[in-house]
This record gives structure tokens, C-alpha cells and sequence, in this order.
């Protein structure tokens, strides 16, 4: 992957010494043709077409910033009320993932959502001990981000 954003930039560049003209919107250009070529021939590469990998990274930064903003709103919700009725828990989740770097990734983004923390993870890293401000709402809420976030880091990993 990081072979073809080096091809792609050395299109661009490339692009720019031949159009003898040199500003950004000919670098720009230079890119989009780059990245044309680099599509029309990815079945030549060993990995994946690198925007792929791009658009899933930011997927999941998307999906990321989508439960921070709805758990936030829970959290609020629960801390405005004039009488805290909260029963706090630990609940445990087991993941599909594989792998430390997979793992780690899901327990911080589970982390980063108010309302829960991971307290630990199992030695063979497929459950995961979280504790949850709220039982009853909190444990569909951090089962439901729990999938997205497992589907959105397998494309990103795999």
C-alpha cells in the first residue's frame, strides 16, 4: 500500500514537470490521473487499492464520532436528571477479533465512548470486562458499538 500512495505521487509530480506549469491545482490533476492509473491497474498489486483502505479508515472514524456524540447525549442525559438513577456494572463482551493490534483498537474505541471502560481483556483477548454507567441502557448501547466498531476495524486490519 504505501508503494502505490509513492507510484501515485510520483505520477503527480511527473504530471507537473511535463505540463511545465508548477501549482497545486496541476499537482491536484496530476493525482486524479494517478489515481485513475493506479485503479485501472490494481489487480497487478499484491494488496488491496489503497483509497479502499483510505475511505475505511474514515469510516471508521465516522462511525467513531457517531457513538462519542450519541453516548455523550446518554451521559448528559443521565448526569442532568435531578436525581442520578443509574445502577452501574461490569458486563462482559466477547469479540470476533483477532489479533493484539484488532483487540487493542476495540477496547480503546469501547474505552472512548462515555458511559463505559474496558476494565480488562482476556488473556486470549475475546472477552472483554466492561464496566457500564448504566446497566440496562448502557449494555444494548455498547453491544450495538460493539458491532459496528468489530465490522469497521475488520475492513480497515483485513
Amino acid at each position: 500500500m504505501p508503494g502505490q500512495v509513492l507510484l501515485n505521487l510520483f505520477i503527480a509530480f511527473l504530471w507537473m514537470f511535463l505540463q511545465d506549469e508548477f501549482s497545486i491545482m496541476t499537482f491536484t490533476g496530476g493525482y486524479l490521473v494517478g489515481v485513475v492509473i493506479l485503479f485501472g491497474l490494481r489487480r497487478f498489486f499484491p494488496k488491496s487499492f489503497y483509497l479502499f483502505k483510505f475511505l475505511a479508515v474514515m469510516k471508521l472514524f465516522l462511525l467513531f464520532i457517531q457513538e462519542l456524540i450519541s453516548s455523550s447525549i446518554l451521559v448528559v442525559r443521565q448526569v442532568l436528571r435531578p436525581r442520578i438513577n443509574v445502577t452501574p456494572g461490569i458486563i462482559t463482551v466477547e469479540t470476533v477479533l483477532e489479533g493484539d493490534r484488532e483487540v487493542t483498537l476495540l477496547a480503546l474505541l469501547l474505552t472512548l465512548t462515555p458511559g463505559s471502560v474496558v476494565v480488562e481483556v482476556s488473556p486470549n483477548g475475546k472477552v472483554f470486562y466492561i464496566h457500564a454507567m448504566d446497566i440496562p441502557v448502557s449494555s444494548d448501547s455498547v453491544m450495538k458499538s460493539k458491532e459496528k466498531f468489530e465490522k469497521a476495524i475488520m475492513e480497515v486490519t483485513r
